[in-house]
């Protein structure tokens, strides 16, 4: 079941998210829902607190970026790059900063350039509960970083200057307001590899 998504300005994405048990009502529900969601929206990631719940979850699929397409090569970190994310622990962020365009389906109609460190390391549960721990690097570990952020209450657009987010107070009160929709799409194959 396609959900709706929270969009920018509601307090949730602000809220740091809360640790959830095995026994969460509907979790595989919840987890088809979230990946439903996120297709529907064009998306390679969603995080719980973007449709309404403060909880420590969230689901990727990075594979569009993986794909070589018109602009060149994918990255080949994001090939085959789908998880569900359950209580996660950021452990490490290392390697130089590289600026990539970010966009957030709760800030539709916005990318900016994001700096963000090369490679991370998480430690999670998956969808089964058993705990993981991934060294990522390349285009999946800036989707985990980015949803990562999510459950923290923080958005890609508090990392980017003060002018540049100066220049979008306009366009980001328009979506506060509510007069920017997050656009759904039913052809997830054809998304470009901009989020």
């Amino acid at each position: 079941m396609k959900l709706p998504i929270v969009a920018y300005g509601d307090p949730v994405l602000r809220q740091k998210a809360e640790e959830i048990e095995e026994d969460y009502p509907a979790l595989k529900e919840l987890i088809d829902n979230m990946f439903e969601t996120m297709y529907a929206a064009n998306g390679v990631g969603l995080a719980a607190p973007q449709i309404g719940l403060p909880i420590r979850v969230f689901v990727i699929d990075a594979s569009p970026f993986g794909e070589d397409d018109e602009d060149g090569p994918g990255d080949p970190s994001a090939k085959d790059f789908k998880r569900v994310f359950i209580n996660p622990i950021l452990v490490e962020e290392s390697g130089e900063k590289w600026a990539f365009s970010e966009g957030c389906l709760s800030i539709p109609q916005i990318n900016e350039e994001v700096l963000r460190k090369k490679n991370v390391v998480i430690n999670y549960l998956d969808e089964n509960f058993e705990e993981q721990e991934e060294e990522l690097t390349g285009l999946a570990a800036r989707v985990v970083q980015h949803e990562y952020d999510h459950i923290e209450g923080k958005l890609f657009i508090d990392k980017i200057g003060p002018l540049k987010k100066a220049m979008l107070k306009s366009k980001l009160d328009n979506i506060a307001k509510g007069l920017v929709r997050v656009a759904y799409k039913m052809s997830f194959p054809q998304m470009k590899k901009k989020r």
